[in-house]
C-alpha cells in the first residue's frame, strides 16, 4: 500500500520518560507504516534542555510558529528532587509554559469518551472543554525566598523614571514571595480565542476568575473579556443561539458539577491546569484528554494532557510490564497530522488521522483497553498492557 505524503513538516517535540517510549512505539506501530511522516525533530527530553541550556525548547517554538503545526510529548518540568536526580545545571521552567509563552495561545482541552466509561458526575452527558490561557500566571513567575525580617515591595520603573511602589509584606520573620504577570495584550488574545471557539462549535462560553479577591489582576481579565464580548462579538453570539457570561470560579466549579455538559470553561493559565485534570479524570482518565494550543496567529500544538507516567517508566526501566494509557499521545499526532492536511489541502492525511482516531476508539469500545479505563468500565472488562493495546489498534488499521 502506497503511503500518505506529506508536503510541510510537523515539528516534532519529543519529551520525557514513560510518554518518551510511547512516542517511539505509536510512530513505529501506527504512523510510519502508512504516512512518509515528515518532521523537524526536536529533543526535549530533561537531559537535552539542560545540555543546551533550554535553547532547544526555544528553538522548537520557533519552529512552531514558523512552520504552523507541532506534536509534543509530555515532559517534565523540574523541582529540587529532578535536579539532584538528573543532575541539572538549574532548576529549569516549565517547557510547556516557555513554549505557550511565545506562541501566545489559548490551550483547548476535551475528555475523549468511550462506551462503557461513564463520567464520576453523574450529570454530566455532554464532554466539557477548558479553555486555559497559556501565558503568565506562576508558569512566568519570579520568587524569592525571605531569609528574615525586612519588606517586600513592587516596584515599577517606567521609562520615564516614574515608579510605582506598593508593600507586599512586612516579615517580621523568614517565608516567601512570589510575583506573577500578565499582558492586556495576552489576555486580549486570549478573548478572542475564546470566542472565536465558541462560535466555531456553537457552544456556550463561561469564564472565570477570582476578581472579588484579585481587584486588580483577575479584574483585568473580567475587563477585557466583557470589552471584547461586546464590541466584537455580541451580536454574532445571539445569531448563533449560544451565550457568554461571566461568574466567579468558586460558582463557576460549582455550576460544571451541577450541569450536563456541553460547553466551553474558559480560565487562567493555573486554574486552566488543575480544572484540566479534574474535568479529564471525572470522565475517566487523565490519559483520555485531547489539548491543542491555538495561538492568535494560526498555529496549533498539539500534545497530551497528562505528565510523564514516571511511576511506570520507573518499572518498565526494571523490565516489568505497564499498561500505560496511549490514548492522548495518539490523539495528540492524529490532531496534528489532521491540522496539517487541512494547512496543506491533503486530503489523504486527513483521512489517516480520522482512520487512526476511529480505530483507537473501535478497540477500546470492542472491550481492549489499559488497565486505567478497565477499572471504570461498568462491564468489569480485563485489561491489557500497553504493547497489546497499541497492537490492537494496528491491526485494526491494517485490517
Amino acid at each position: 500500500m502506497e503511503k500518505v505524503r506529506m508536503t510541510t513538516p510537523l515539528v516534532e517535540m519529543d519529551g520525557d520518560e514513560m510518554t518518551r517510549v510511547l512516542w517511539k512505539q505509536i510512530k513505529e506501530l501506527l504512523i510510519t507504516p502508512y504516512v512518509e511522516l515528515k518532521t523537524e525533530y526536536y529533543d526535549l527530553g530533561l537531559k537535552h534542555r539542560d545540555e543546551t541550556d533550554d535553547q532547544v525548547t526555544v528553538d522548537s517554538a520557533r519552529a512552531a510558529l514558523k512552520y504552523g503545526v507541532a506534536v509534543k510529548c509530555a515532559t517534565i518540568t523540574p523541582n529540587a528532587q529532578r535536579v539532584e536526580e538528573y543532575g541539572l545545571k538549574q532548576m529549569w521552567k516549565s517547557p510547556n509554559g516557555t513554549i505557550r509563552a511565545m506562541l501566545d495561545g489559548t490551550v483547548f482541552r476535551a475528555p475523549i469518551l468511550v462506551n462503557g466509561v461513564r463520567p464520576t458526575v453523574r450529570t454530566w452527558e455532554k464532554p466539557i472543554t477548558i479553555a486555559r490561557h497559556a501565558y503568565g500566571d506562576v508558569y512566568r513567575n519570579s520568587e524569592i525566598r525571605i531569609p528574615g525580617a525586612g519588606k517586600a515591595e513592587i516596584l515599577f520603573t517606567g521609562e520615564d523614571g516614574q515608579e510605582i511602589r506598593q508593600t507586599i509584606f512586612d516579615f517580621k520573620g523568614p517565608g516567601i514571595v512570589q510575583g506573577i504577570h500578565n499582558l492586556d495584550s495576552s489576555i486580549s488574545s486570549f478573548a478572542h480565542s475564546c470566542f472565536q471557539y465558541a462560535l466555531s462549535v456553537k457552544q456556550d462560553l463561561w469564564f472565570s476568575t477570582k476578581d472579588t479577591i484579585s481587584k486588580t489582576y483577575d479584574h483585568r481579565f473580567k475587563d477585557i473579556f466583557a470589552e471584547i464580548y461586546e464590541k466584537d462579538y455580541r451580536n454574532a453570539f445571539e445569531a448563533a443561539g449560544i451565550t457568554y457570561f461571566y461568574t466567579l470560579i468558586d460558582d463557576a466549579v460549582a455550576r460544571v458539577v451541577r450541569s450536563r455538559g456541553g460547553f466551553i470553561w474558559a480560565v487562567k493559565n493555573y486554574d486552566g491546569d488543575v480544572m484540566s485534570d479534574m474535568i479529564a479524570t471525572a470522565f475517566g482518565s487523565l490519559a483520555m484528554m485531547t489539548s491543542v494550543l491555538v495561538s492568535p496567529t494560526g498555529q496549533f500544538e498539539y500534545e497530551a494532557a497528562h505528565g510523564t507516567v514516571t511511576r511506570h517508566y520507573y518499572r518498565y526501566l526494571k523490565g516489568e510490564e505497564t499498561s500505560t494509557n496511549p490514548v492522548a499521545t495518539i490523539f495528540a499526532w492524529s490532531g496534528a497530522l489532521r491540522k496539517r492536511g487541512e494547512l496543506d489541502g491533503l486530503k489523504d492525511l486527513q483521512a489517516f488521522a480520522d482512520r487512526l482516531e476511529k480505530a483507537t476508539l473501535d478497540t477500546i469500545n470492542s472491550g481492549v483497553m489499559t488497565k486505567d479505563l478497565a477499572l471504570l468500565h461498568e462491564d468489569g472488562v480485563q485489561g491489557v498492557n500497553t504493547l497489546e493495546f497499541l497492537n490492537s489498534i494496528a491491526a485494526r488499521l491494517a485490517g
